[in-house]
Parts: C-alpha cells; sequence; structure tokens
C-alpha cells in the first residue's frame, strides 16, 4: 500500500505535494520521493525514511516547476532500498515520470513482453516500473511528436488491455502535463480535488485518500472513476476519459477497515461513518451471542479501531475508555518488514494505562486480526495490567488469504486464521472470549455509503479474486517470493547492509 500525489498549478508545486505526503504518511513509511518538472527538466528528490527525512529545505528549493508528482511506499514481500523509491522515469517517448499504488498479477508476463517483444530495459524488479514502460511503450507505438489527449488516453486503454491487478498511478509526461488513472475494478483508491489559485486560474490535485486535498484548501470533486483518465496540461487544462471497455466499482474493503484515514471520503463513502456502522454492527452480534453480558468496559486498539470502539461501547451500554497510550513515533506494525520488529514494535508502541484494567472485565476492540502475535501481547498486556478476564472483538472478519492486490499481506501459513476455527484462534491468542464480524456485515457498513458500488475486494476475507487469473500456483510464487525476500533481507541486515527485491506499489 502506498499514497500518491500529482498536482498541477498555477506556481511551484513542490510544497503542496509535500505537505499532501505527509497526510499520506500512514499508507507507507518505507521511502518518499517528489519530482517536479521546470524548463525542460525533471527535477527530483527521493529516499528511504518519512517524508520529513527525505526532505530538506535546500532539496525543496531545488523542485521548481508548477507541475509535478509524489510518492509514499511501503516495502512490499520483504523489499526495501532507495533503488525502489519512486517516481521511476524513462526518457522514451518525451520523458515520462510515474508513481503508482497496486499489485499487478500478470508483471512477469508483462516483464517478458516488454524485453522481448518492446524491446525496453526494465532495471529493476520493481512492477511500478514495469507498468511506467507499458505505457510509455503504448504511446511511443503511436509515433507522435507532440501527443494529443486522445493519444495519451489511447496508451491508457492500451495499459488496461494489458495489465491485470489492482493499480492506481499518477504520471508525468515532460513538456506536457500529469496524467492519473485507475484499474477497471477501480481496487486501489485515487481521488481530484480543484482550487482557485492565487492568479485566478484553477489548480488541480490527485491523490490517494481526500485528506490530502483537505489541507491543501481543495474542493473534493469526487473519485476518479474505475479505469478512468485524468490529463491535465501545464496549463491547467483538464481533461477526462472513459479508458475502459467494461468498468465496475469493487474497492477494496481493507481501506475502511484499517489503511485510509478515518477523516477521508472514498467512492462515495465517509470511513469515519463506515467505521461507526462497523461498531454498531458487531455490538448487535455480541447482543445476540451474549445478551448477559458482563463487559465492564471497552477498550479500544488505537488508533484504526477507535472509532469503531467507541459504538461498541455506546451500543452495548458500557464505558468506553483510553486504555492504551500510543507512541506516535513507532510505525504501524501491520507493514513492519519483520516478525521480530513488529513484535518488538509492540512494546514500544503500545502502554497500558493500568487503571482502566485492574479488576474488570475487559473487552478489548481491534479493527482486524492479521498475524494473530500483535494481538496476543496486546491482551497479556491487559492481563499484566490487571484485568479479571480479557475479551476480544475484530470489527472485521477473520483474515483467511493472502491479498494480490498490493496490500502486503502475509502469506496464508501465516494467517493465524487460515484453517482455524474462532475457538482455536481464541486459544492461541489468549483471550477469554473472540468474536468476529460478519462479512455480510462488513460489507454492508460501507455499502450504505455508496449504493452505487458494485461490490468490493474482499479477498483476505473470502478468497475471491475478482481482478486477473489468481490461482494456487500464483499465490505459491507470492510465498515463495515472500519467503525469498524475508531470508534475504534478514542476511543483509546481520551485515548491516540494505537490499531491494520487489515492489507492489
Amino acid at each position: 500500500m502506498c499514497g500518491l500525489v500529482g498536482m498541477v498549478g498555477s506556481s511551484e508545486v513542490a510544497a503542496d505535494i509535500y505537505d499532501a505526503l505527509t497526510m499520506l504518511q500512514h499508507r507507507g513509511q518505507d521511502a518518499a520521493g517528489i519530482m517536479t518538472f521546470k524548463d525542460g527538466k525533471f527535477l527530483q528528490r527521493k529516499g528511504e525514511g518519512l517524508v520529513r527525512d527525505v526532505f530538506r529545505t535546500h532539496h525543496m528549493t531545488q523542485l521548481l516547476g508548477n507541475f509535478g508528482i509524489g510518492h509514499v511506499r511501503y516495502p512490499t514481500q520483504g523489499s526495501s532500498g532507495t533503488a525502489l523509491a519512486q517516481p521511476f522515469y524513462v526518457n522514451s517517448p518525451y520523458g515520462i515520470a510515474l508513481a503508482h499504488n497496486g499489485n499487478l498479477t500478470n508483471a512477469d508476463k508483462l516483464k517478458a513482453e516488454l524485453f522481448q517483444s518492446d524491446l525496453r530495459h526494465l532495471n529493476t524488479d520493481s512492477d511500478s516500473e514495469v507498468l511506467l514502460n507499458v505505457f510509455a511503450h503504448e504511446l511511443q507505438r503511436l509515433g507522435k511528436l507532440v501527443p494529443e489527449s486522445e493519444d495519451i488516453f489511447a496508451a491508457v486503454e492500451a495499459v488496461h488491455r494489458r495489465c491485470e491487478g489492482g493499480y492506481a498511478a499518477v504520471a508525468m509526461i515532460a513538456n506536457h502535463g500529469v496524467l492519473a488513472f485507475r484499474d477497471p475494478y477501480g481496487i486501489r483508491p485515487l481521488v481530484i480535488g480543484e482550487r482557485e489559485s492565487s492568479t485566478g486560474g484553477t489548480d488541480y490535485m490527485v491523490a490517494s485518500e481526500s485528506v490530502a486535498l483537505d489541507v491543501q484548501g481543495f474542493e473534493l470533486l469526487g473519485d476518479v472513476a474505475p479505469g478512468e483518465g485524468i490529463y491535465i496540461t501545464q496549463e491547467g487544462k483538464l481533461i477526462r476519459r472513459q479508458c475502459a471497455l467494461a468498468p465496475r466499482l469493487v474497492p477494496c474493503i481493507f481501506e475502511h477497515v484499517y489503511f485510509a484515514r478515518p477523516d477521508s471520503m472514498m467512492d462515495g463513502v465517509s470511513v469515519y461513518k463506515t467505521r461507526m456502522r462497523q461498531g454498531e454492527r458487531l455490538a448487535r452480534k455480541i447482543l445476540k451471542e451474549r445478551p448477559d453480558h458482563d463487559i465492564d468496559v471497552v477498550i479500544p486498539i488505537p488508533d484504526t479501531s477507535r472509532v469503531a470502539g467507541q459504538s461498541v461501547a455506546h451500543e452495548l451500554g458500557v464505558k468506553f475508555r483510553e486504555g492504551f497510550m500510543k507512541n506516535r513515533y513507532i510505525g504501524r506494525t501491520f507493514i513492519m518488514p519483520g516478525q521480530s520488529q513488529r513484535a518488538k514494535s509492540v512494546r514500544q508502541k503500545l502502554n497500558p494505562v493500568p487503571l482502566e484494567f485492574k479488576d474488570k472485565i475487559v473487552l478489548l476492540v481491534d479493527d482486524s486480526i492479521v498475524r494473530g502475535t500483535t494481538c496476543g501481547q496486546i491482551i497479556q498486556m491487559a492481563r499484566d495490567s490487571g484485568a479479571r478476564k480479557v475479551y476480544f472483538a475484530s470489527a472485521a472478519p477473520p483474515v483467511r488469504f493472502p491479498n494480490v492486490y498490493g496490500i502486503d499481506m502475509p502469506a496464508a501459513t501465516e494467517l493465524i486464521a487460515h484453517g482455524r476455527d474462532v475457538e482455536e484462534i481464541c486459544r492461541l491468542i489468549g483471550a477469554d472470549w473472540l468474536i468476529y464480524q460478519d462479512l455480510e456485515d462488513l460489507l454492508e457498513c460501507s455499502r450504505e455509503g455508496n449504493e452505487a458500488i458494485d461490490g468490493f475486494e474482499s479477498s483476505v476475507f473470502d478468497g475471491i479474486y475478482p481482478a486477473g487469473t489468481i490461482d494456487q500456483a500464483y499465490l505459491n510464487s507470492v510465498e515463495a517470493a515472500r519467503a525469498e525476500g524475508s531470508a534475504l533481507r534478514q542476511a543483509v541486515a546481520q551485515e548491516g547492509g540494505v537490499v531491494g527485491l520487489h515492489n507492489d506499489g
């Protein structure tokens, strides 16, 4: 999962892109990059680390130009390293830079085609570079000295025909402008906004989440539609075109569960209200299974479960308390590379308030349970703080299957719910009682916000993959890549070096 920003303005855009990326930092803390265009040249700064660490004042003063793109990244399949920081760039045709969020499930096939038929060289194993080169090849084969908007959209149409999986991208074409497009299923999010510039014109920004627009004073125009291409010329002209034959809106449900900020709007749905509804549905299930429950207090696992936890407490008629204090300088443990790093980070990230646990029957609420190791440690922390009983509630159903569309979900064998029932999971995490949200309830919580949504990409819960040909052989290859990346990363870490293997945007 990564964060994207693209902007065309009437004046310098680098500072606005920087601020937007800081609002998307939750989507990736491994690397960050900004590229702008000025006087015939691409200007770039990218590197490993948080946005605030990658960019200094002297970097920002060199990122000149009225249009540009930005990216924040987290590593997937065990990857890391500055070489995989985005945006990526090719010089032919015209000069094109691209940043990408998602995963191409047919990347291996495309790599072979790019080398054997398109005669293009790839410098990394990143499927983001694959996406860039597919687009560049399709634009180049049109043979235009000066591409028109219809040429650019024709290249996007070809990308949709050739590429499978979930992807959103922002691109920049030298001397022309910024392009944004989204896969035909709309799996990965992308929104667009506008604001009046100081010179009286109109500035445009596209981003992964609406919060990136809010802080810059942009009015949300809406979402980039599934399969749609949006081209903004360097003069500020906005052109939109549907570039897919049969688009369907099937967004990723895990954005609403975990990744997106609660103050974001995605596909016309308020993430905040969705999480409120998740808590309400979960509380109803609790009351159905345990009408005479003995819960004294509801405590959320900060931060993504806070809204759902408040709704659970309200519906149950019990106290809601902040029992864990969060160190906000520790990254999100779900996307930490390596189990030992995740385990260490849980204790660094969360510290209990003993007063809220002592002699109480506690219901802990989390957004989801993935590997189970984190919630197991948290349950033990609650017991160590004096809780008489510890119940655990997940606002999402059991995560039983890997994700292949750009979320670094563990292989099936690493998922605690894979092949296990609720009672087994409860024993493994050490809870006195465990309850999960039902899948249909979860989907209804999001569908209620926008009835026009055709469905949701919920493969981590139901094993149904709507985009691409996902069979067991493909899942086995993903698991093997993860294992290889993990082993190599650990070996390199022992030597004090860095390594880059794969990147799913």
